[in-house]
């Protein structure tokens, strides 16, 4: 692979996805693009990159698809899921008692763990949420790992990933080798292909946003311009989940952190707009019922 090749695609993830490939992430690009080359039936990666010089795009997003990390794992790191479970949740429960709504937002789903884990969390009180109408939106780059997301299917490997046994039991039930979640607890996330890179508006207001363990690959620049513009998607009395290595301290006045609780943050009101309706194009909403699973 010559610097030039190197320098395109640089490029070319800058460009679609926002990952910034440092310059000494030359044994990632080989990891990653070598298994492409091949399975395209190609000898290496310069020809790789030939093939997306001559313009195929679709090689371009495979290219884009590989390079795209989707590590994760159920109720990953487990304090933020605890503060939404034990604080932010019982707070919006108060704070929306007239209107009986929630909307959640997974940026960067990658295989459903994260959504699903709320949605877990979600299901087992719904009691509180009894009257309630509840959306989670969860949205990822991939196709690929999108289409693995809504079949809630895992392997005994991924479901021993930070999945308490009791909910294990609870929420999925074993399928030959492998672990589905259960049809009602599935049915309480919509997927949507995304790219954090586009407008936010037609997605609407959050009252929790979850953008975790992604903002890492991007430059701070891009960072600025995304926390930014997720605050805006916030409800002014909002929360947002960062991960444990990301931080809005230095980049941005959009956000303060929140006292106490490791990893949320709240929109600055001062900077915040006044709420608006969301868009007609999101998921259809779910009732108590369905969070109850009646």
């Amino acid at each position: 692979m010559t610097p030039l090749d190197y320098d395109y695609l640089q490029k070319i993830l800058k460009e679609r996805s926002g990952l910034m490939l440092s310059s000494d992430k030359k044994y990632l690009l080989e990891s990653r693009l070598l298994p492409l080359a091949r399975k395209m039936n190609l000898a290496g990666i310069p020809e790789l990159v030939q093939k997306m010089r001559s313009g195929s795009e679709s090689t371009i997003r495979d290219v884009v698809e590989a390079m795209t990390t989707n590590e994760t794992f159920f109720f990953r790191d487990k304090t933020p899921f605890d503060h939404f479970k034990n604080s932010v949740i019982p707070e919006l429960i108060k704070a929306r008692a007239n209107r009986k709504s929630l909307r959640i937002w997974c940026a960067a789903s990658s295989t459903g763990q994260e959504p699903y884990s709320l949605a877990m969390i979600l299901k087992d009180m719904a009691g509180e949420l009894a009257g309630w109408r509840v959306e989670i939106i969860a949205t990822d780059l991939s196709p690929e790992v999108l289409e693995k997301s809504k079949s809630g299917l895992y392997t005994q490997f991924e479901v021993q990933r930070g999945l308490p046994i009791q909910m294990l039991v609870k929420h999925f039930k074993q399928v030959g080798t492998m672990w589905q979640l259960n049809p009602d607890t599935r049915s309480m996330v919509q997927y949507r292909q995304f790219n954090l890179l586009q407008d936010f508006a037609p997605l609407g207001k959050f009252d929790v946003i979850f953008c975790r363990n992604v903002l890492i690959y991007f430059d701070q620049a891009t960072k600025t311009d995304i926390f930014n513009r997720l605050m805006k998607a916030n409800e002014p009395d909002g929360y947002l989940f960062l991960g444990a290595a990301e931080t809005v301290v230095g980049l941005t006045d959009a956000y303060r952190v929140c006292p106490q609780r490791r990893g949320v943050y709240l929109p600055n009101v001062g900077a915040a707009r006044t709420p608006t309706a969301a868009s007609s194009l999101l998921a259809p909403t779910f009732k108590a019922s369905a969070i109850a699973g009646r």
